[in-house]
């Protein structure tokens, strides 16, 4: 009976030894949004007037009957 309050304490510290700290997280969420900020200023997204709310976007493309051009980067995502 004590080995089976052992399992769950142990697999739960190995849970938590895994997990990202909320001040590891913070860093993270810092540095993404500054790739963010940064990939925003290039050049060839200066070249056309593009909507990043993808709801707003769809609701604008079947206003106009356009398609809808997508540009989609993982590297900003956690």
């Amino acid at each position: 009976m004590r080995i089976a309050h052992l399992l769950p304490a142990a697999a739960l510290a190995g849970l938590l030894a895994l997990s990202p700290t909320a001040r590891g997280q913070d860093d993270q969420q810092a540095e993404l949004k500054a790739k963010l900020e940064k990939k925003l200023q290039e050049e060839f997204l200066k070249n056309a007037t593009w909507i990043l709310d993808y709801d707003q976007a769809l609701e604008q493309a079947k206003e106009s009957g356009k398609l809808i051009f997508a540009y989609y980067s993982r590297s900003y995502q956690p």
